[in-house]
């Protein structure tokens, strides 16, 4: 994917600004990143911080699947409002008196 990309940037003049000759020479290093990348994930993901891994060739899709777990987190920590206390609610209803 990432060859095609720095194929299609090179093939159009508006996005030659995006093309760098260091990006055709850091692939050189590519299975090395890998690894690494490997590496930083077993050693830093755990069941309560997980990592994702998620497809970017597809934006959509990658956005689409990033919102999904956002969500899915999100409702599993079941977040609600403070309660305040009756003396609390007292000072509130008394300002709002003030308001009006």
């Amino acid at each position: 994917e990432q060859r095609k990309r720095f194929i299609r940037r090179l093939d159009r003049p508006e996005k030659n600004w995006k093309f760098s000759t260091g990006d055709v020479e850091e692939r050189e290093y590519w299975d090395s990143y890998q690894e690494a990348y490997e590496e930083a994930l077993q050693q830093t993901s755990r069941a309560w911080a997980p990592w994702y891994i998620i497809p970017a060739d597809s934006k959509t899709y990658m956005r689409m699947t990033v919102s999904k777990i956002m969500v899915a987190t999100l409702e599993k920590l079941q977040l609600e409002y403070p309660t305040l206390s009756e003396e609390a609610l007292e000072k509130i209803h008394k300002m709002r008196g003030l308001l009006e």
